[in-house]
């Protein structure tokens, strides 16, 4: 193999999940409701009827799934704590079943060398904190910093790598605005209330995580960084684009990085009356030093000016090259792409966190899975990833979305982005042919 094909010594191989998405086990040993729990059951609103009561059954079944990261070769699994299952009403006192749960997760990481990457929040808010306004509220964001604190107490000796958020722009505007996502408000004038207030509790989390005194561990945050491209070199379709740049991507690094809102961003949405409710010493608490970001990119988007969309001004045009099953584009300079933009703010190392795509596997005479098309995609994104390090991306690490198949939020459990099957009756695990060239792929430490 070619050394330029090869990864840097102590290159990070993992994989990422959700504990919404894997867990199931939703109401067991004294574990609360999340507004994940309350939204699946409107009708209507996930495809299929599904929801992620049972999803892969992973709190009962986790000693089998880290034996079969073992197996793969990873050298970090990157998971998400269930807020509600720690604090069942948001805040108060512990569940201790919820937090023995995690130390046997941890436990069984380490005993198979396995690094653990714990997000603190992925999009689960317990319902009681909703039921007082949620992310709206800016008193979930001192809730979460109190959740953040109990955690780096309880568990921060033996987690290395903590994130506070994962995608805080798909909670504010999917979860918020269009109500795509729990708890389904559709309320556009909440989007940045939102976005500050989870900004503003990633700040607050990392001042606990320095409180708490652990020199071997490191903090940051997940971030959707996806281009955006204009449909045409007509002015009009580069502005749309670079505002939709600016409402995912900007409207987050720049805070997180510069200690302020985009002003082009500010003037857009001030059109429209609505503002971030910033307070005396906000920018500063949000903008305090990390120690690393993790990035998420699965393609790019395309955009043309369209004034009928009163929010954006800007519509989202066809993909222009081949599609996975969630219809997006396979485009691997996404990779390279977006760790340019990050880049752009921060000379932070950089983690590509979420790298995945979905299609439709299936499963062969003999039970074997030949997902030859998720194999070419990580082939490529890998190799994307490779570029964007010769191209002076500090990239230490890239994790596959996902393990194995999943409770995909409203898509329900129809798209498959696992690197195992998962038979979601019996909770048979079936590894995909992605997953052998994943584990061939960390054996090299390169392609």
């Amino acid at each position: 193999m070619s050394d330029d094909l090869r990864f840097p010594p102590g290159f990070l191989w993992g994989a990422a999940t959700a504990a919404y998405q894997i867990e199931g086990a939703w109401d067991a040993d004294g574990k609360g409701e999340s507004i994940w729990d309350r939204f699946v059951r409107r009708p209507g609103v996930i495809a299929g009827g599904d929801t992620g009561d049972v999803a892969c059954d992973h709190y009962h079944r986790y000693a089998e799934d880290v034996g079969h990261m073992a197996a793969m070769g990873l050298g970090a699994y990157r998971f998400s704590i269930a807020w509600p299952r720690i604090f069942p009403s948001g805040g108060g006192r512990p569940n201790q079943a919820g937090l023995d749960f995690y130390r046997r997760l941890i436990a069984a990481l380490r005993d198979h060398g396995i690094t653990p990457m714990a997000t603190i929040h992925h999009w689960d808010l317990p319902q009681a904190l909703e039921d007082r306004g949620g992310w709206v509220n800016r008193d979930t964001a001192l809730r979460f910093a109190e959740y953040a604190s109990f955690l780096f107490q309880a568990l921060g000796a033996e987690v290395p790598m903590w994130a506070t958020h994962n995608e805080p722009f798909v909670q504010a505007f999917y979860g918020y605005g269009t109500g795509e996502n729990a708890p389904g408000r559709r309320n556009p004038w909440a989007i940045l209330p939102v976005g500050h207030h989870l900004l503003l509790s990633h700040g607050l989390a990392v001042d606990a995580f320095r409180a708490a005194h652990l020199p071997s561990a490191q903090i940051g945050i997940v971030l959707m960084i996806w281009p955006h491209h204009p449909a045409s070199p007509r002015p009009a379709d580069v502005r749309a684009a670079w505002r939709i740049d600016g409402g995912m991507n900007r409207l987050f690094l720049e805070p997180l990085f510069r200690g302020r809102y985009p002003e082009d961003m500010l003037r857009h949405f001030g059109r429209r009356l609505m503002r971030p409710p910033v307070r005396p010493d906000d920018m500063e608490i949000i903008s305090r030093k990390i120690d690393f970001l993790g990035v998420n990119s699965y393609t790019r988007l395309i955009h043309a000016a369209d004034w009928r969309d009163l929010l954006t001004g800007a519509r989202q045009v066809p993909p222009r090259g081949p599609t996975t099953a969630m219809g997006w584009e396979i485009y691997p300079d996404c990779i390279v792409e977006a760790l340019a933009k990050a880049r752009e703010y921060t000379d932070l190392p950089l983690y590509i966190t979420e790298s995945g795509a979905a299609f439709n596997d299936v499963v062969g005479p003999d039970g074997h899975i030949d997902d030859a098309a998720r194999t070419d995609y990580l082939r490529m994104h890998i190799a994307a990833a490779r570029r964007a390090i010769t191209a002076g991306a500090d990239l230490r690490g890239y994790f596959v979305w996902t393990l194995m198949d999943n409770f995909e939020w409203a898509q329900g459990c129809a798209k498959r982005f696992g690197l195992i099957h998962v038979d979601f009756t019996t909770q048979r695990r079936t590894w995909k042919g992605s997953a052998r060239f994943f584990r061939d792929v960390i054996a090299r430490n390169g392609l």
